[in-house]
């Protein structure tokens, strides 16, 4: 059963109280007598935050963003010109070494 929070707009006093979503909202305080009470809207107490919640989410097959696979390939393109470039420049040392 949900817990609702209810204040009286005549004297101030402020309560909880356990309800089925099926009964109607408490109108008369507990302390006056009064039909002066207000359901009080608090936030919510749980937050989800992050990826990959909700199936919903934009997101590639594997679980990863699209984003993140996108950041991946350029990092393994660059990473494999480096490479590269390593190779033609110990290739261009070993020549010149031989030539001398």
């Amino acid at each position: 059963m949900p817990t609702y929070t209810y204040q009286c707009e005549n004297c101030g006093i402020r309560f909880d109280q356990y309800q089925k979503f099926t009964e109607e909202p408490l109108l008369i305080c507990p302390e006056c007598s009064e039909a002066a009470l207000r359901k009080v809207y608090q936030p919510v107490g749980i937050v989800f935050k992050g990826k990959g919640f909700y199936a919903t989410d934009n997101r590639s097959p594997s679980g990863q963003s699209y984003n993140a696979d996108k950041e991946d390939s350029e990092k393994k393109e660059k990473d494999s010109e480096t490479k590269s470039e390593v190779k033609t420049t110990e290739k261009s040392e070993k020549s010149n070494k031989s030539e001398s």
